[in-house]
């Protein structure tokens, strides 16, 4: 049984202090134009056709010798010149700004000290091998998402030694024999899969109220809350 636990009037930086574990994952709904194409993109997994909650997906590290969280993650980060573009450590702080990131979940699925450093471990070697973030990869995500009978299938865009966000997720913890989206190719794991994986697990769920302008289905603009 899984059971979620939602969290409201609590800071980002609080929440994530209280729940990042090693081990865990996390999810992070952001409202840059780039989180807003992924989860308007995720509707198709949705019967009602919502947009989905999720954009973002990682492993959280847990204290190191600095006092801070950490976490590994496949992102694309540009700072003053420089661009990451791949797997990669960050401190879990960058998630502290809840202009940028409202919503937030870690998720829990009790591994045992073994498996969450088998986790880590396959993290930090897909970070040492310099793996790519393919926006090509998740071209081709968006693709199957639209149409079902590919999710199963290798993305039609795949590219050797690249993964997005949520497939990282998905191919690190099918190394220890957890798959988090059974039926579902690890390049075409969408962060809101992760988040309806049917795997045992506690999640906890921070929650706000955030009025965003959508885009409509011609290209045009409407209201709403996400």
């Amino acid at each position: 049984m899984s059971e979620v636990i939602t969290i409201r009037g609590m800071s980002n930086r609080e929440f994530l202090e209280t729940h990042a574990r090693p081990g865990r994952v996390g999810l992070a709904g952001g409202v840059t134009l780039v989180d807003r194409v992924i989860r308007k993109a995720e509707r198709h997994l949705d019967a009602g056709n919502a947009w989905g909650r999720w954009s973002h997906a990682l492993i959280f590290q847990g204290l190191r010798a600095d006092g801070r969280h950490w976490v590994v993650e496949s992102d694309m980060q540009v700072k003053r010149r420089h661009i990451s573009l791949g797997v990669q450590e960050n401190r879990a702080e960058k998630y502290h700004d809840e202009g940028l990131y409202p919503w937030l979940a870690v998720l829990d699925f009790h591994l045992t000290e073994e498996q969450a450093a088998g986790v880590l471990s396959g993290a930090l070697d897909l970070v040492a091998a310099r793996t790519r973030y393919s926006l090509r990869e998740l071209l081709g995500t968006y693709i199957a998402l639209r149409k079902p009978a590919l999710r199963g299938k290798a993305n039609l865009l795949d590219q050797d030694r690249s993964l997005y966000c949520s497939a990282f997720v998905q191919r690190v913890f099918r190394g220890i024999g957890m798959d988090l989206a059974p039926g579902i190719h690890e390049k075409n794991t969408a962060p809101e899969d992760i988040s309806r994986t049917p795997v045992p697990h506690d999640t906890w769920v921070l929650l706000r109220d955030v009025k965003e302008r959508r885009w409509g289905r011609r290209g045009g603009r409407g209201g709403g809350g996400a």
